[in-house]
């Protein structure tokens, strides 16, 4: 969870002592008799309130005496709130959202049982009656609501939480809320990192397609790459060549000589060939196949001694071809002597 998430929770939690100092429920029951009406608070560890006058009007009626000691609830209640709000300051700590969403669920529970609770004192106090009580009236019971409003007899009964049970409700309709924004945010993350890892990885297949598919030819890395041919290192920018496929695959030779013995064993066939390219001997530039005149010379000692330089001109190979008592050829010419 975020920082301020975790604030929230602390705040949420320790809000909870204020059911220490303050009652949580109130039976209130007001009948013409009685237009100011009557009162009881229920506390962690207390009743409150006109509980002696309630209990003399119950008494004709056959109900029970209320008494703080008749609630064993009362005596553990305090331990129980103070477990809650250790709790939820170790869930802010943590700070983890599901450890969140369990203290929820808890607390969730936690209150159902004490309606429950509730509601079977409430069963009990309104029906199992004094048969000897000086007002019966066959049939009618005088439970009293569970929450709510409730007719007894000549008497409105309402049941309702008071300032310590709403601020524990507003503590944990807070942390539901900072729960829901919580997962919110995680799940806007995992679907943001979801959308970026699948553009990522469109790009990738689209970046690996198109240059799968390119039949632009590859750079040879003078002193890094091997030839295809020999397997030897190609260092001689002079005397490079590069086949490239129609699929965008690039095979690279360091002399005239691998190149012509590469496609004399059918390792590509020639209907799978994009473009036949030759490096020039003055700049290391690749020039097409069908562009380029070569000198053979032995003057010119290539690696693998086909001595065969390739030129993009016939000026420069007509030149070149004087200075080293060379002779100058076309690629037919040339791969038929290799």
């Amino acid at each position: 969870m975020t920082p301020p998430a975790r604030i929230l929770v602390v705040l949420a939690s320790l809000s909870f002592i204020a059911t220490f100092f303050l009652p949580f429920w109130e039976i209130y029951l007001i009948a013409p008799q009685y237009p100011e009406g009557l009162a009881m608070q229920i506390w962690l560890n207390k009743l409150t309130g006109q509980v002696d006058i309630i209990n003399g009007l119950n008494h004709y009626i056959g109900m029970k005496h209320i008494k703080q000691e008749m609630f064993p609830e009362l005596r553990i209640l305090p331990y129980i709130m103070g477990v809650i709000v250790a709790l939820g300051l170790l869930v802010a700590l943590i700070g983890r959202r599901q450890l969140l969403l369990g203290y929820l669920i808890l607390l969730f529970i936690g209150a159902g049982v004490a309606m429950y609770d509730f509601y079977s004192w409430g069963y009990d106090y309104g029906h199992n009656l004094d048969p000897t009580a000086a007002i019966q009236v066959p049939g009618l019971s005088y439970q009293p609501p569970l929450i709510g409003h409730k007719k007894l007899l000549n008497f409105d009964a309402y049941s309702y939480p008071v300032a310590g049970g709403w601020i524990v409700v507003a503590g944990v309709l807070l942390m539901a809320g900072v729960w829901f924004f919580e997962w919110r945010r995680g799940r806007k993350t995992r679907v943001g990192k979801r959308r970026v890892q699948y553009a990522t990885a469109v790009m990738l297949i689209l970046a690996t397609a198109f240059t799968g598919c390119s039949t632009e030819p590859q750079k040879i890395a003078y002193g890094k790459d091997l030839c295809d041919e020999c397997r030897m290192t190609i260092m001689d920018a002079k005397f490079g060549a590069e086949i490239v496929t129609k699929k965008g695959k690039a095979y690279k030779f360091d002399d005239a000589h691998c190149i012509g013995q590469f496609l004399r064993a059918g390792k590509v066939a020639q209907e799978d060939i994009a473009q036949t390219l030759f490096t020039d001997y003055e700049n290391g530039e690749f020039v097409d196949v069908q562009q380029v005149l070569f000198v053979v010379s032995p003057q010119l000692k290539s690696p693998m001694n086909s001595n065969a330089a390739a030129f993009a001109t016939k000026k420069s190979a007509d030149e070149v071809a004087v200075m080293t008592k060379g002779k100058v050829l076309d690629w037919p010419a040339l791969y038929n002597s290799l």
